[in-house]
């Protein structure tokens, strides 16, 4: 498995984690900014990645960017789940959605990079089905979204 793949992972572990964290609505963009770093530091230490690794840091990047963008990208996802809502998604799939959107919607990663990367994830820790899921809401936001990548990042 490559160094990118187990960074996405960490993320959507990360994001996954937040989704249950007791943060206040009117301040969740700052509440899910102070409640991941320790979260994520749980989770590459207990595999030993260091947080001056290169593995670490696109972890971290991925994670905090796709917090500050979190209200764009639920929207887009909320646009092309007709038959479903955010909250009646399983959340370990919402949380690779999640994250590949922001990938896909932000980043100059190459959009079918992304998609294959959120399918395996599901593989792998989901279902053949919730790989099929993921890979059709994708491929309908891809072709949705001005591919402009311009969003909200906090300095490295």
């Amino acid at each position: 498995m490559g160094q990118r793949r187990k960074a996405r992972e960490f993320a959507i572990q990360s994001i996954y984690a937040l989704d249950f964290a007791e943060v206040k609505a009117d301040f969740r963009e700052y509440g899910l900014l102070n409640e991941y770093p320790e979260i994520l530091h749980q989770l590459t230490s207990a595999e030993s990645i260091k947080a001056s690794s290169s593995l670490f840091a696109f972890a971290d990047e991925l994670v905090k960017n796709t917090i500050i963008n979190i209200e764009d990208i639920e929207a887009e996802i909320d646009k092309y789940t007709e038959h479903w809502s955010l909250e009646s998604i399983a959340h370990l799939d919402k949380s690779i959605l999640i994250v590949a959107v922001y990938e896909l919607m932000f980043t100059d990663t190459p959009a079918a990079v992304i998609i294959n990367e959120a399918i395996e994830i599901a593989k792998k820790f989901c279902s053949e089905h919730t790989g099929k899921f993921i890979n059709g809401i994708l491929d309908a936001i891809n072709r949705g979204i001005p591919h402009s990548k311009q969003g909200r990042q906090l300095p490295t």
